[in-house]
């Protein structure tokens, strides 16, 4: 390679790293690459730099269309930098996220994006204890010495709630998921708050034992024997769509009888009947620049860990008047 580039075998390891070198050596080095088809031996590379130019994206259920989201926004950011992304879930359980995060030990990947949706002293000591980089989506104790990246959902509560009150809705209830995970507490306070903001008391609460369809749909029948409501806020949109599955069973209509607005502005909401109103909790912009600090992290991992909040918008659609 380096003779047929006509350069040292040293300037060729820094072209094919992607180190700092010049153009005529990076244009003589691909063109050598292209006429002779190389292809680098990826496990060579690896044992040679110390890395496996692969990351980690660990979230509670690969099924939920906003880890969805979150995993291409991701995706896209490490493969241009020259990463493979593995995508694992934890499941629900804490017990699980922190087996996973001391997993890391292994050594099968570089470094590890997770988004935990419970949080114990446990998962807390994992992560700074970490063999790799990590950085999460999603809210920690600033103890944990990692960079985070989370959503502004008590601000997202806002939004829903003034929509709700400006369009004349005033009987609001609450569907939550579980209230002891980091989203379900999150958005309970601010649901609470928002509600207060307007001078507004609950018309009902409803906690359904999962963030899923199935889960939407049980509790969206503890919600309708409990009071009488004119809209709905849903702590997600699985739970809105499956509380729309119910509504539709009994014959109440969205939005004329009531109001629905979801949580996560996930691509289900588009595709649901009606178009479900959603509050967007930047997905995307969440699973990027929680790439972009992975990455970050790996070259420089004395870093002083950053805390981004990403802001909330209000996606309207036919669910609400």
């Amino acid at each position: 390679m380096a003779r047929a580039a006509g350069v040292s075998v040293a300037s060729v390891s820094r072209v094919l790293n992607g180190l700092p070198a010049t153009e005529e050596m990076v244009e003589r080095v691909q063109r050598a690459v292209s006429e002779l088809g190389y292809v680098p031996d990826s496990r060579a590379r690896s044992l040679k730099v110390g890395r496996t130019f692969q990351l980690t994206l660990a979230v509670a259920d690969v099924g939920n269309p906003v880890y969805v989201t979150m995993m291409r926004a991701v995706e896209e950011v490490v493969s241009a930098a020259g990463y493979r992304l593995v995508v694992t879930t934890t499941g629900p359980e804490v017990v699980d996220e922190v087996a996973l995060v001391r997993g890391m030990a292994r050594g099968y990947a570089d470094g590890l994006l997770i988004s935990p949706i419970r949080v114990d002293e446990d998962l807390v000591k994992s992560i700074r204890e970490c063999e790799v980089p990590v950085v999460v989506a999603g809210s920690v104790p600033a103890k944990a010495g990692v960079d985070t990246v989370r959503a502004n959902s008590p601000k997202g509560m806002l939004l829903a709630v003034d929509h709700l009150a400006y369009c004349g809705r005033k009987r609001i209830a609450f569907l939550n998921g579980p209230a002891d995970t980091v989203p379900g507490a999150a958005r309970a306070k601010g649901f609470a708050e928002a509600m207060k903001a307007h001078n507004l008391h609950p018309a009902a609460l409803a906690e359904a034992t999962d963030f899923t369809f199935t889960a939407g749909r049980t509790a969206a029948r503890e919600l309708q024997a409990a009071a009488k409501f004119d809209a709905v806020i849903c702590a997600n949109d699985l739970l809105a769509v499956g509380l729309m599955h119910e509504l539709a069973g009994v014959g109440l209509g969205v939005p004329d009888d009531v109001a629905v607005v979801g949580m996560d502005d996930s691509e289900l909401a588009e595709q649901s009947f009606p178009p479900l109103t959603s509050v967007n909790l930047g997905s995307a912009e969440r699973g990027r620049r929680a790439a972009e600090l992975l990455l970050a992290r790996i070259e420089d991992n004395e870093r002083t860990p950053r805390r981004i909040v990403v802001q909330p918008s209000l996606s309207l659609r036919g669910s609400t008047p």
